[in-house]
Order: C-alpha cells, then structure tokens, then sequence
C-alpha cells in the first residue's frame, strides 16, 4: 500500500475542496491515485445524495441575469439544506456559475441545464461534487428562460427571488428603469397574470361564482348577483394581474400607465417570478 503523505492529503483538498479526512480516506481506498480518489470522492456526493433524498433543500439562491443586447434572461434556482450553506461565499459564486452557463447556452429546461459542461464535469456531477464538499442535498430545482426583444432582470431580497421583465420596445435607458420598477413590482405584489386575456378559465369562473355567492349572502336579489360578480371580478383585476395593479411607486396609476407615460407603446409582453423555496 501507498504511503499516503500529507501533502497528497493537501493537493487532493486543494482540488476538490473536500475535507481534509475525506480526502485522505479517498487516497488510501485508491492506493494513492488522484483520479480514482477523486471518483470516490463524487461517489460519497451520490450517497449523500440518495440517503438524503427526503430531505428538504429549501434554502438556496436565486439568480437571475439578462445578455449585454438584453435579448435574453435567465432564472436560476439553485437549493441546498441550510442557510449556513445558502450564504457561503462558494455556494452564491457556483449559482452564479450555473446562471452564466445557462444564459450562455440557453437550454430548454432545468435537466437540458444539467446535462451541460462546466469544465470537465456535466452539472449534474458538479452537483454531485458539491454535495461530496458541503454533505448536505443541492439542486437546480428551478430555471426559467426568456427570448424578447428587451429583457430585464432583477434579484430581490439577498438572492431570495428572481424575476425576469419581457419589454417590447427596443431598450432604453428610460424603459430599463421602468423594467426594473416593473420587476420589483412583480417580487412584491406577484402577480397571478399578466392581463384579463391570461388569467386562467377556471379562476374566472371561481372568482365569479365565489362573488355571486357572497353577494346573496349579503342580502342582494338573486337578479343582481351576477353584475355584483363582475363588478368583484374587475376588483380581483386589478389587484392580480400586472398591468391592472396600481404601481407602488405611484399609487395613482396602473403599471399599464406608468408604462404608457415613460415611452410610447411600451408595454410588458411577459414575465418570471421565481421565489425560494416556493
């Protein structure tokens, strides 16, 4: 058997950031050959992985970013157990990692995301590794892409949530400040639409018969029930879809105009909202 050194124990630490008695077991299971320590290594980052299958990764970070042309952004949630682990300078620095190989290959989904290259690794190994250094479960659990003509994006509340802006007009300094305003209107009221024409067939129907409903209740001829519904209806409008909200900016208009007052037909023609853990 090998005569396993500490500066061996050292370079492997140094390469894998794995700790220090890890490490040194891994040389000794693998008679001192890196390569094979280092796929013991990952192979203890898969046993974590499915002896902790049941636990919750919760904790986390979201990033969101957008090209240099703003033509397209990215959302990227990236989970682990603890807050002790979320706010690790590594672990933000690795999210940031994943959201700039997402906004640079632009996959389809979240395991078109994994399946990706970083180095010599896919993602999904890289996880695996990662899971070897920390012990504890991690995970892309959510990733949104968008492709506009001007996209904007925004992290709130310590890299807690992640929202993306899709613009029509071409970008301007003016309607990128509006886009930012219009992002920290979607991490704060979250919208369930965008407009009327997007809120869900069977919400509309809910929201009608729940207000019929409570109109009788309250006394109203059955007759008149159904005004008094879409009458609520608008209410729940203008309180959940995006550009009916009123702008927390300014109280006195609707997202819609406050849009409308920066630039000439600008609009938003869609959004993402990721939060933590939601």
């Amino acid at each position: 058997m090998s005569t396993i050194s500490a500066a061996d124990v050292n370079k492997l630490r140094q390469m894998t950031g794995a700790g220090m008695m890890d490490c040194k077991k891994a040389l000794v299971e693998s008679n001192g050959d890196f390569e094979a320590a280092i796929d013991n290594l990952r192979k203890k980052g898969q046993k974590i992985s499915l002896n902790r299958a049941d636990r919750a990764a919760q904790e986390g970070a979201v990033i969101a970013l957008t090209s240099e042309d703003r033509k397209t952004g990215i959302v990227v949630e990236l989970n682990c157990e603890t807050d002790f682990v979320a706010k690790n300078e590594d672990f933000v620095k690795f999210a940031y990692e994943i959201a700039n190989l997402a906004l640079t290959h632009k996959p389809a989904d979240a395991d078109a995301l994994k399946a990706l290259t970083i180095g010599s690794l896919t993602l999904e190994q890289r996880l695996l590794d990662e899971m070897g250094k920390t012990g504890e479960k991690m995970d892309v659990s959510k990733y949104a892409i968008i492709n506009g003509e001007n996209v904007i994006a925004y992290i709130h509340a310590g890299n807690r949530m992640g929202v993306l802006v899709e613009m029509n007009n071409a970008p301007s300094e003016a309607n990128m400040n509006a886009g930012k305003d219009t992002a920290m209107q979607i991490a704060a009221m979250n919208p369930l639409a965008l407009n009327e024409a997007q809120v869900p067939a069977d919400t509309i129907a809910r929201e009608i018969e729940v207000g019929k409903e409570q109109a009788i209740a309250e006394g109203k001829p059955a007759e008149m029930a159904e005004k008094i519904a879409q009458g609520r209806l608008n209410k729940f409008y203008k309180e959940y879809t995006l550009l009916n909200q009123e702008f927390v900016k300014d109280s006195s208009k609707s997202i819609a105009k406050m849009l409308a007052d920066t630039e000439a037909g600008l609009t938003v023609v869609s959004f993402k909202r990721i939060a933590l853990g939601a």
